[in-house]
């Protein structure tokens, strides 16, 4: 098997050059961008595996790039993981909210850095198939790929179709934001932005469901659970 290909947009040479040593060191095929623009040219002319995407960028920033991955229908399932210096946490729960998979924080541990990767990889690659699951007007099938309500399509990101496949395979039964965690993202939550990314996942996945958003119930204090009435 070919090893995943890994897109790392960095401006820096010196930070791009230390991911390239690590993830080559690791046995991934890496393509090196320095720029928002030249980034979405070498992600539409050949997709990778992944993109490592920094969010302070010259010309475009990570954030609009990220989001204009999301709506090119090309790219729109590329696995993202964002790298930020910045210690605001806007910029992070703003990256989840445009649809990126994770973040690791500058200055990060090369170790850390592997293991978010290969979580968000080992999470988007194509599982074994299974039968279509149906909840009210609600169908999800993950061998399709696909999600329709009342027979009509709904476009979710790789992770909000994650998210919702693992709350309708439990339905009625509460899943904790820990447990969504480890399950959709490979990783314990560490803390308070980790478990946000839930939430905010969530609130995505609602909106985009319309009426049948209402099925997704929050149990204060422990998780989520998808209703089979409502």
């Amino acid at each position: 098997m070919a090893s995943p290909r890994i897109l790392i947009v960095e401006d820096e040479p010196d930070i791009r050059d230390l991911l390239v040593f690590h993830l080559e060191r690791e046995g991934y095929h890496v393509v090196r961008s320095r720029s928002g623009p030249e980034a979405l040219r070498l992600a539409r002319a050949g997709p990778p595996d992944l993109v490592l995407l920094d969010i302070m960028l010259p010309e475009m920033d990570g954030l609009e790039v990220c989001r204009r991955l999301r709506q090119d229908p090309a790219t729109r399932d590329l696995p993202i993981v964002m790298l930020t210096a910045r210690g605001d946490e806007v910029d992070r729960v703003l990256g989840l909210e445009l649809g990126a998979d994770d973040y690791v924080v500058k200055p990060f541990s090369p170790r850390e850095l592997i293991a978010r990767i290969r979580a968000v990889l080992r999470r988007t690659r194509p599982a074994a198939p299974a039968a279509p699951l149906a909840v009210g007007r609600l169908t999800i099938d993950p061998a399709a790929h696909t999600v329709t309500v009342d027979g009509g399509p709904v476009s979710l990101t790789r992770k909000e179709f994650d998210l919702l496949r693992a709350l309708v395979e439990a339905r009625g039964r509460v899943l904790s934001r820990e447990f969504l965690l480890d399950t959709v993202w490979g990783y314990t939550a560490a803390g308070e932005i980790e478990s946000r990314t839930v939430d905010v996942h969530v609130r995505r996945l609602r909106q985009k469901l319309g009426g049948e958003g209402a099925r997704i119930g929050t149990v204060t204090g422990v998780g989520y659970r998808l209703e089979t009435e409502v």
